[in-house]
């Protein structure tokens, strides 16, 4: 299995160049490839669309496709349930939640991550509280709460929107939905990508024991609670960034772990890696059809990641045996 994890890590390497370049060429005003090769590396009139709007969007969407990827890849092991993922179990509600308020307040770029950070990190301390209760939880009780919550976090959303001034409402529930028109650097986003993941990476072999249970993983040595406490501050803070950057985009981080972890099994080496590169594709090729198909109009990008999303969910769900 190993042998063929790799070769699917080494065929998505390879296909994911060849996927971000032809999605430069699409949009509103198509490019062809002289053109597109001509504006990236000499001067030209078509150089300053390209390189200030099209290629930092692409690439942006790629940084937060792999977050939200990872981000649901962790939670999975997390919670050991495949139908987990931040905007099921309501980290991204929160996080949205205070990064609303922070729109609302005017706040400016730092102060608005770190209000997100702090709405995801407190929406998953609530889920596991609340599922927890007076006993032990089980990862189907945590997925119910997840629920519950997520759509209390949605409630307060909608109250937020009902309470905030006409001339704010449009682009709060424009950028709700998913909006990466304004996306105009995502340095943080890769530097959070890429460092989340190779911290995951150096603590797969503890991901792989810990998603067999507690009790193996205290036989065979791991240090679950410091590792959880890792993936909870990893997660939420994935998942804040991507939230804070272009609002919510849901089940990314839940087809994007199931699709890797058909592909190359459990194992977290090829997974995490896997995951996020499926990530990363799904939502450069969802941003391309949001900003192509109804050209020169825009759709939120979350609407077209949700038609994907729903349904492959409900087949997860009538298969799932809990």
């Amino acid at each position: 299995m190993s042998r063929h994890a790799q070769i699917t890590v080494a065929t998505l390497s390879v296909i994911t160049p060849a996927l971000l370049f032809s999605c430069l060429l699409i949009g509103a005003v198509p490019i062809s490839v002289a053109d597109l090769i001509s504006a990236m590396w000499l001067d030209s009139v078509n150089s300053s669309p390209i390189i200030e709007l099209r290629l930092p969007r692409v690439l942006g969407a790629f940084a937060i496709g792999g977050c939200l990827a990872l981000a649901g890849a962790l939670m999975q092991v997390l919670v050991r349930n495949p139908l987990a993922d931040p905007y099921i179990l309501g980290v991204s509600g929160g996080a949205a939640c205070a990064a609303l308020i922070g729109l609302w307040l005017g706040l400016g770029s730092l102060l608005l991550r770190g209000m997100a950070f702090g709405g995801a990190l407190c929406a998953m301390l609530l889920v596991f509280v609340v599922a927890r209760g007076r006993g032990a939880w089980s990862s189907v009780r945590l997925l119910l709460t997840g629920v519950v919550l997520a759509t209390g976090w949605g409630a307060l959303i909608s109250l937020i929107l009902a309470l905030a001034p006409e001339t704010h409402l449009r682009g709060m529930l424009f950028w709700l939905m998913g909006d990466f028109s304004y996306l105009e650097s995502a340095r943080v986003e890769w530097a959070a990508l890429i460092i989340g993941t190779a911290l995951a990476l150096l603590n797969a072999r503890d991901l792989n024991i810990l998603a067999h249970g507690d009790l193996q993983a205290a036989a065979l040595g791991v240090r679950s609670e410091r590792l959880r406490v890792v993936i909870y501050l990893l997660t939420s803070l994935l998942a804040a960034l991507a939230v804070t950057a272009v609002g919510s985009v849901g089940f990314v981080g839940l087809l994007a772990p199931h699709l890797a972890r058909m592909l190359t099994g459990n194992d977290h080496r090829y997974l995490l890696v896997t995951a996020v590169l499926l990530g990363g594709n799904l939502l450069v090729i969802a941003d391309t059809v949001a900003r192509s198909i109804v050209a020169p109009l825009q759709l939120p990008v979350g609407v077209i990641t949700a038609l994907l999303g729903i349904p492959l969910f409900l087949y997860l769900l009538r298969r799932s045996p809990t």
